[in-house]
């Protein structure tokens, strides 16, 4: 079964028939984690790099924000049965523009960017595989039978 993840939002499931899809990652980021050996897998679309520019809407979307969406989608990995230390982990999205086509004077897919990795670092989670920047909208899906993650962008499609 095909499990959407809203804007922002945050699916995890432990079951080998499902994939987790997200669509329209701009300057947004797909962040997948999934554990081999469980069989469990999240993905979480962010938009935001810190909370810090509104607590109050972290409190209650805390997957708006990618100092509380990454920690949170660990979290529920690892109730469904993963461990953090086996979790692979792999990014999408993150582009620099805007809907008019110029590019995006606050570069929020770059800070989000840099903020996943921190936090990434900071957690002692490797960041397996990443397919960021550039000035087109991706979509990210993970099959969960698998562990394999699929990037959409412009027609094409590649496995990270």
């Amino acid at each position: 079964m095909t499990h959407v993840v809203g804007v922002p939002g945050l699916k995890v499931s432990a079951n080998p028939g499902d994939t987790l899809i997200t669509y329209a990652l701009g300057s947004c980021l797909g962040v997948a984690a999934y554990d081999p050996v469980a069989g469990v897998g999240g993905l979480l679309h962010v938009m935001l790099p810190s909370s810090a520019l509104a607590p109050e809407k972290a409190g209650r979307e805390p997957c708006m924000f990618v100092d509380t969406g990454v920690p949170l989608l660990f979290r529920e990995c690892c109730r469904a049965g993963a461990r953090k230390e086996r979790l692979v982990v792999k990014v999408a999205g993150g582009a620099g523009f805007r809907e008019d086509g110029g590019t995006d004077p606050f570069q929020v897919g770059k800070r989000n960017f840099a903020a996943v990795r921190q936090l990434l670092r900071r957690e002692g989670v490797l960041l397996c595989a990443q397919d960021v920047g550039g000035a087109q909208p991706r979509t990210m899906l993970l099959e969960i039978g698998t562990g394999r993650v699929i990037v959409r962008v412009g027609g094409g499609e590649r496995i990270l």
